[in-house]
């Protein structure tokens, strides 16, 4: 899929809208273990996946919780830092070797001022990660862990070859989960 047809899955925006706004983008390189965003830093940039995988994640000085993860062809952010430009409580990791397209706070104010097309596609987006987060509350309060590995594993079978064990355990839908089941070394 590409990202025209990724965006689409939110909103129906002309290509000439998209065009508008992708001629913002800009292209920026991480190598595994380089840190997008820590605490403190505010998030000046919206970045879309090209490739690699990310890892948001609080830390309390002695666990790591992993919030999410982020792929092609999707945002990486933190949320509210971006939204808001407040410093961020998190830590936005590169796992892997990553690619990333961004644009700017600034930027895309101004085009979804300038384009109610982008606009929307922007509502919408935020409209379905907050329906996702919706859903990640229900299934920790009514899904067994095995449902909820099972629905991962369903939902992102790949992050299983390209992310330690140690953070899937520690990640939000499986953080009761029996470190061993997963072989929390690798």
């Amino acid at each position: 899929m590409d990202r025209y047809a990724f965006f689409k899955q939110f909103h129906d925006i002309s290509l000439p809208d998209y065009h508008l706004l992708t001629g913002y983008f800009k292209t920026r390189s991480f190598k595994k273990g380089d840190f997008i965003i820590i605490p403190g830093q505010v998030q000046r940039e919206l970045y879309l996946v090209k490739e690699g995988v990310q890892m948001s994640y609080f830390d309390t000085g002695d666990k790591i919780y992993t919030l999410a993860f982020s792929y092609f062809p999707f945002r990486c952010a933190i949320a509210e830092s971006f939204s808001f430009q407040v410093s961020s409580k998190y830590h936005l990791i590169c796992l892997t070797d990553s690619e990333l397209e961004y644009i700017n706070y600034t930027d895309l104010q101004k085009l979804v001022d300038q384009s109610q097309q982008i606009e929307r596609l922007f509502r919408r987006m935020t409209e379905a990660m907050f329906a996702d987060m919706i859903d990640l509350h229900i299934e920790l309060r009514a899904m067994t862990i095995a449902e909820r590995y099972k629905k991962f594993c369903g939902k992102s079978p790949h992050l299983l070859q390209l992310v330690p064990h140690k953070y899937i355990a520690s990640y939000g839908l499986l953080m009761a989960m029996i470190p061993s089941f997963l072989d929390i070394e690798n």
